[in-house]
Formats: structure tokens, C-alpha cells, sequence
């Protein structure tokens, strides 16, 4: 195998995280809004903990985005 295809193989590997990134955004809020349905007076106070969550979740998608970048054009 050329070292080339290696690269491209293992960049496509990489963006797998961005899939789970958005599986995780979504699991993320669909139990809150299965939560804030079930109780609606609870459902404020735990808008923080949804933004964090998001925010992290996307951290880690954006993440694996920049290791693709660094397999293809630096490694």
C-alpha cells in the first residue's frame, strides 16, 4: 500500500468521530427534551448542564476534524 493511500485511509477513519459527535449531540438533546416533557419546573435549571454537554460533544467532533487535517497535509 502507498503511503499516500494510508494517509487518505486514515484521515477517513478519523472523521468517524464527527459521526459520533453528532450522535452525541443528538442523544444529548433529545433526553433533555424527554426530560423537560416529563418535568417542565425542573427543565431550567438544567439548561447549563445541556450547553456544557453540547459544547463538549462538539469539542471532541471538532477535535477528530483537526487530527484528519494533521494526517493530511502534515503527516
Amino acid at each position: 500500500m502507498d503511503a499516500e493511500a494510508a494517509k487518505f485511509i486514515g484521515a477517513g477513519i478519523a472523521t468517524l468521530g464527527m459521526a459520533g459527535a453528532a450522535l452525541g449531540v443528538s442523544s444529548i438533546f433529545s433526553n433533555f427534551l424527554t426530560g423537560a416533557l416529563r418535568n417542565p419546573s425542573a427543565a431550567p435549571s438544567q439548561v447549563g448542564n445541556l450547553i456544557f454537554g453540547f459544547a463538549v460533544t462538539e469539542a471532541l467532533g471538532i477535535f477528530s476534524f483537526l487530527v484528519a487535517l494533521i494526517l493530511l497535509f502534515v503527516a
